[in-house]
């Protein structure tokens, strides 16, 4: 795991502070629907955690009341009434709200009025079917708060929070530092997720390589989906997060920038290895298809020998069965046995030939 930055929190330029404080106490309804879609609402102050898992209103005005606290908001699969109420409180844009509830987002990043929203996609790999689970989740992220929006299965934050709230150090630097371990353990994952597939195409690179009669077609196809679907979540990302890096009017401390370009490297490694993976699965499904046609042209070339071996002495024998009074040998005592002893010599003729060239 890759150090966190050392800074307090991603701070705003010139931004109007009004709009990263609460807008008024929500409604019943909307704290209701906030609540509901909780995994985790907490308060941290000077790097601890104080108390439980709060109700959202009591935990923002918490935080406010303290002077280095903040809140860390985790949300799972909500419903639309819970995000526009989140958005409400935090003044976001109508187009990040909108982000927040419709997932299927590509990645990106948008910097308005002093806060920082990033949309990445999740991923993990189960072996056992192959394939690579994606989910979405979304960061924002302002002086006293962090809410992160999960959509899918993949790569939930609760070990993480455990691991931060266990390092008082990292969580004194506030909501900036959990912005940070929150991408990094999702690019981290990405690893996992390469690791899973370079597996199963050592795999069918053996299977059709082997000497056995295999036809891995369809799980080459399976596999080639598997990491089309994840090229989409990590291809994409590289934009944004080089964007959070180079670019000087984001609000990000620059002591922050190092730790975030780590970040950025892992993830351009990433993007590369999955390319890799694409390129081989591409060579080895041609390759497959190339030793399928070779097969069947060399089983045809079999079926064709041995059609004209059966040749020989079908047309021999289908002459002398057509029962004519005059015909040669039939009265010859040695007729019959040289008849045939003749037609098993032609026939071994043309099996060592055709063996010779190849054909059986």
């Amino acid at each position: 795991m890759r150090r966190p930055p050392t800074y307090r929190s991603l701070r705003h330029r010139r931004a109007d502070r009004s709009r990263l404080q609460p807008q008024g106490p929500p409604t019943a309804l909307e704290a209701k629907s906030i609540d509901d879609a909780l995994t985790d609402c907490a308060v941290y102050d000077n790097g601890e955690r104080k108390g439980g898992t709060v109700p959202f209103t009591e935990a923002m005005d918490r935080a406010h009341r303290s002077r280095d606290g903040f809140v860390w908001i985790g949300l799972h699969d909500p419903e639309p009434a819970a995000v526009e109420a989140i958005g409400a409180q935090f003044g976001l844009h109508p187009l990040q709200i909108e982000d927040a509830i419709h997932a299927h987002q590509r990645p990106k990043l948008e910097a308005k009025d002093g806060l920082i929203s990033l949309v990445m996609k999740t991923a993990r790999y189960v072996d056992e079917t192959e394939h690579v689970e994606v989910g979405e989740l979304m960061l924002v992220v302002g002086p006293k708060f962090v809410v992160s929006i999960r959509h899918g299965a993949p790569v939930p934050l609760h070990a993480l929070r455990e691991d931060l709230e266990n390092d008082r150090t990292r969580m004194e630097r506030g909501p900036g530092a959990v912005f940070h371990a929150i991408v990094d353990r999702v690019v981290d994952e990405y690893s996992d997720v390469l690791d899973g597939l370079y597996n199963d195409v050592d795999e069918v690179e053996a299977m059709v390589f082997s000497d056995e009669r295999n036809n891995p077609t369809e799980r080459i196809y399976r596999l080639k989906r598997e990491v089309i679907a994840f090229k989409k979540a990590v291809g994409p990302l590289v934009t944004p997060l080089t964007r959070l890096v180079e670019d000087e009017d984001l609000p990000v401390p620059d002591r922050a920038r190092p730790y975030l370009r780590d970040v950025l490297d892992h993830l351009e490694r990433d993007a590369e290895a999955v390319n890799a993976i694409d390129d081989v699965l591409s060579g080895v499904l041609d390759a497959n298809l190339a030793q399928i046609s070779l097969r069947q042209s060399e089983d045809a070339r079999k079926i064709s020998a041995w059609a004209a071996i059966a040749v020989v002495p079908t047309m021999i024998f289908g002459l002398y069965g057509m029962n004519f009074e005059h015909m040669p040998e039939l009265k010859w005592d040695l007729g019959y046995p040289l008849v045939l002893v003749i037609t098993i010599a032609i026939c071994g003729f043309l099996y060592a030939r055709l063996r010779r060239a190849g054909w059986l």
